[in-house]
C-alpha cells in the first residue's frame, strides 16, 4: 500500500479514537493495524468473534468496529447481531471488512445494521475516509445524546420547579381560607388524605376503574385543598357564628360552594391554557356538599350526576367535621363518626363511597391521628 499524506486542512483529519479491528488473518490485522496506529489513532484487536464481543462490552468500548465478515465459528454477521442485541453496544458503528463483492452479502449486513463495507486488498484513502466519516456521525450522534439527556434534565427540573410553585400556590389559597375560620386547622391535611385513600381502594372498582387513574388521582389529591375556598366570601359574623345559624345565614353559608367554584372558573379564564387541577377543583368546590339521594345543595345534584370527586370529597368533609371540635360542638368520636357515615350510606353518600370507607376505616383513624390538632388525638 502507498503512504497516505495528511491533510491538516481537513476538519476530519483532526478526529482521533479508539478503534477494534477483527479478523482472524494476522497478516491482515498487521497491515490495517499499522496504518490505523500511523494515522493516530488507538488500535485494539480481537481475532475471534468472541474476543471482540468481549473488547466492545468493556467500557467504555471502542468508538469504531472494523469487522471481518468471513471468520470461522462465529462470523461477522452474527458478531454484528449479537452488538446490535445488548444496550452496550448497540451504537458502535461497525464496517464491514470484507473480499465479497456480493451485493446480496452487503444487503444481509446493511439489514443488520453494518454503518460501511471496505473490500480487500484496502486502499489507505478509502480506509481513513471512512473510518473518518464514522468517527465524526459518531461524535455528532454523542453529542446530541448528551445534549439530549441535559435537555431531559432541564426539562425535569423546571417541572419539578413548576409543580413545587404550583403545590405552594394551592396550598397556600387553602391556607388562606382558613385564616377566615382559624378552628379548622389541620382540616384540609387530613381531607387531602381521606379522598387521597378513598380514591385509591376505588381504582380498580367495576364503578370507577374508568375514571380513577394514577393521573386523575394525582389531579384530585391536589385540587382537594381548594374544597373550602369559597369561605373567604362569607361575613364573619356568619362564618364564625358560635352557635347556631339562623336559616338566612345558614343559606348564606351555603353559598361558598358556588363562590369557591366562581372563583376558580374565574382563574380558568384568565390563564393561557386550561389547567386540569383547576378544572377537578371547581367541581370539588361547586359539588362537595351535594348528596346521594338529590336533597344537598347548591344544585340537588342526585346519583352520578354528582362526580366522583365530590362524591369523595363529601364522605371525607363530613368525616372530618364529625371528629373536629368546634366553637359550637364537641368531637365525636372515630366509631361515633363512623356510624353516622353509614347512616348515610344511600342517601347521603355513594354507597360503595361509603363501604370503601368501612373498608379503609383503619386508615382514615391514622390520618386523622397523625394530622391533629394541637392537644387533640
Amino acid at each position: 500500500m502507498e503512504p497516505l499524506p495528511r491533510q491538516p486542512s481537513d476538519p476530519l483529519s483532526s478526529l482521533t479514537g479508539t478503534l477494534l479491528i477483527v479478523d482472524d488473518v494476522p497478516a491482515n490485522v498487521g497491515v490495517l493495524g499499522e496504518l490505523l496506529r500511523d494515522a493516530g489513532y488507538r488500535v485494539l484487536v480481537a481475532t475471534s468473534g468472541v474476543a471482540a464481543l468481549g473488547f466492545a462490552r468493556q467500557p467504555p468500548g471502542p468508538d469504531v468496529i472494523l469487522l471481518d465478515v468471513m471468520m470461522p465459528g462465529m462470523d461477522g454477521h452474527e458478531v454484528l447481531s449479537r452488538l446490535r442485541e445488548e444496550p452496550a453496544t448497540r451504537d458502535i458503528p461497525v464496517i464491514f471488512l470484507t473480499a465479497l463483492s456480493d451485493t446480496q452479502d452487503e444487503e444481509r449486513g446493511l439489514a443488520l445494521g453494518a454503518a460501511d463495507f471496505i473490500t480487500k486488498p484496502y486502499r489507505p484513502s478509502i480506509v481513513l475516509a471512512r473510518v473518518q466519516t464514522q468517527l465524526a456521525l459518531k461524535r455528532a450522534r454523542d453529542l446530541l445524546k448528551d445534549q439530549n439527556a441535559f435537555l431531559e434534565a432541564e426539562v425535569a427540573r423546571r417541572m419539578a420547579d413548576n409543580q413545587l410553585i404550583q403545590d405552594v400556590s394551592i396550598n397556600a389559597l387553602a391556607h388562606l381560607a382558613e385564616t377566615r375560620d382559624p378552628e379548622t386547622g389541620n382540616h384540609i391535611r387530613r381531607t387531602q388524605g381521606y379522598v387521597a385513600a378513598l380514591a385509591r381502594h376505588l381504582q380498580h372498582h367495576p364503578r370507577f376503574a374508568a375514571t380513577l387513574d394514577d393521573r386523575t388521582i394525582t389531579l384530585l389529591t391536589k385540587s382537594a385543598p381548594l374544597h373550602d375556598i369559597g369561605k373567604v366570601g362569607i361575613p364573619d359574623h356568619i362564618l364564625l357564628k358560635p352557635g347556631k345559624l339562623t336559616p338566612a345565614e345558614w343559606a348564606v353559608m351555603q353559598t361558598h360552594a358556588v363562590l369557591g367554584a366562581d372563583a376558580i372558573e374565574q382563574a380558568e379564564q384568565e390563564g393561557e391554557r386550561p389547567v386540569e387541577f383547576l378544572a377537578m377543583a371547581k367541581e370539588i368546590a361547586r359539588w362537595h356538599h351535594e348528596k346521594w339521594d338529590g336533597s344537598g345543595y347548591p344544585d340537588r345534584l342526585a346519583g352520578d350526576a354528582i362526580p366522583v370527586s365530590a362524591r369523595l370529597m363529601a364522605l371525607a368533609d363530613v368525616f372530618d367535621a364529625l371528629i373536629s371540635k368546634r366553637v359550637y360542638k364537641d368531637a365525636l368520636a372515630f366509631d361515633a363518626a363512623r356510624d353516622i357515615i353509614l347512616a348515610g350510606r344511600g342517601s347521603h353518600f355513594d354507597p360503595d363511597v361509603a363501604d370503601a370507607f368501612v373498608a379503609i376505616y383503619d386508615e382514615f383513624m391514622d390520618i386523622a391521628t397523625r394530622f391533629a390538632e394541637d392537644g387533640e388525638q
